[in-house]
């Protein structure tokens, strides 16, 4: 019998395969809606086909299927697990931990925790790693939730977009917000609150200004600190790969990843995106 917690979230998480295996991290996937069919994110549909998809038509984007939750757990039970931590994209950008709960309520092969992360791509997905290294050391559920929150509040999660278009039609920022940055071309950086929801802290003309703020505010945060970094892109792998050894600049980067942004986030911001997420490392 296996006496660790079992760390499983979704693929809002954005943690490249390699870090998920290393850590046993079980990932549900979300989903994409579009022209009629259903897409699981990540591993049915890509970012650049969401991309090319929204030449033709904007996707939408759902919680995750409750059977490939379902079969999730029924995976781990069967492993010998007893306990399992779910940990959820933002309840403030998705209803999925509101889903998770209902579904993890009536399940009785072991017990299920649902936290709401509060956070996204590796915002999230730093979260479920350092909950994975605490279930690997033999900590308790309480200490292994602990440790994820720890973490969370120690993340800053930055992102710029190149238009704040589908970021408005999905609903994430106000429509009045959309227009007037569209029309200015005032370009905000925003932040990934402590609440769970998206918004501005900051904002400037044109997306190369915007970006040196975004790199001004990780520095403000975090120089001369020993880090995790996640430099995020839509389709702009150069961008973020020069994003990243500028933070190296003024922080120990400890480890780092360069990521393209999952394919349910990306429909909300189309091509361009640059973002960093930065914790800091005991």
């Amino acid at each position: 019998m296996k006496n660790t917690i079992a760390i499983i979230t979704d693929t809002g998480c954005d943690l490249p395969e390699e870090l998920a295996k290393a850590w046993d991290i079980r990932i549900v996937p979300l989903r994409v809606l579009w022209k009629g069919r259903d897409f699981r994110d990540r591993y049915e549909v890509s970012s650049a086909e969401v991309f090319r998809m929204m030449e033709d038509e904007i996707p939408t984007t759902s919680l995750p299927n409750q059977q490939d939750f379902l079969d999730a757990l029924d995976e781990l039970a069967e492993e010998g697990h007893e306990e399992a931590l779910f940990l959820s994209i933002s309840s403030g950008i998705s209803g999925t931990y509101n889903a998770a709960r209902l579904w993890a309520q009536d399940y009785g092969r072991m017990r299920v925790t649902v936290l709401d992360s509060r956070a996204a791509s590796m915002a999230q997905g730093g979260m479920a790693v350092e909950a994975a290294k605490a279930a690997k050391a033999g900590k308790s559920m309480e200490e292994v939730i602990r440790r994820a929150e720890e973490v969370r509040s120690g993340t800053t999660a930055l992102f710029v977009v190149q238009t704040l278009e589908y970021l408005r039609k999905g609903g994430r920022i106000g429509a009045l917000e959309g227009t007037l940055g569209s029309l200015l071309q005032i370009k905000p950086v925003i932040a990934l609150r402590e609440d769970g929801t998206l918004g501005p802290v900051a904002k400037a003309k044109g997306f190369k200004r915007a970006v040196a703020v975004m790199l001004e505010k990780v520095k403000q945060n975090f120089e001369g600190r020993r880090v995790h970094l996640t430099a995020l892109h839509c389709d702009n792998a150069e961008g973020a790969k020069q994003v990243a050894e500028q933070v190296r600049a003024f922080a120990e980067v400890a480890e780092s990843h360069v990521i393209q942004l999952n394919p349910t986030l990306a429909v909300h911001t189309g091509k361009g995106l640059l973002g960093l997420v930065v914790y800091e490392l005991d």
